[in-house]
């Protein structure tokens, strides 16, 4: 999307509404799920976005642990948003489509964490992004390599 005309309302309201020092605002399904409007953006500049983030009970498995499979969803949001890191929030956006994603799962993610994002290189309209989940003592928890791609517009 080339023109701020064609964004809908409610992912406009994503940015306008949230509150200072989080990345988002309430009304995005996957965030609403991970309860990203609650997560505190530590860092941010071009390229890069380091946030603090929670882990809600309904997203843990029998053992306490983060679910396997939500983890690529605190991935996949985390790198989108860091591809935009550092601009404006009422700028002009391109969607922007995942088309790999790679995770290392290093130690068991039981509570609250940080995810480091940063931007790889940028190749045409082809954005790698990697992340990196720590803990409190910045032991590395999970990495992952995401490529997205910028749709056309």
């Amino acid at each position: 999307m080339n023109d701020d005309d064609e964004i809908p309302e409610s992912v406009k309201r994503l940015f306008s509404e949230r509150e200072p020092g989080r990345m988002i605002g309430r009304g995005h399904p996957a965030g609403d799920l991970l309860e990203a409007y609650e997560w505190r953006v530590l860092a941010e500049e071009p390229g890069h976005l380091r946030i603090a983030c929670h882990l809600p009970d309904a997203l843990r498995n029998p053992r306490g642990v983060l679910f396997g499979g939500f983890t690529a969803t605190y991935v996949d949001l985390a790198a989108i948003f860091s591809c935009r890191a550092g601009e404006p929030a009422e700028g002009r956006r391109h969607w922007l489509d995942t088309v790999n994603m790679r995770i290392d799962y290093i130690e068991p993610i039981t509570d609250a964490f940080e995810i480091d994002n940063r931007v790889v290189t940028r190749r045409g309209r082809m954005v790698w992004v990697e992340s990196r989940f720590l803990d409190r003592d910045e032991r590395m928890l999970a990495f992952a390599l995401t490529t997205l791609r910028e749709a056309a517009g």
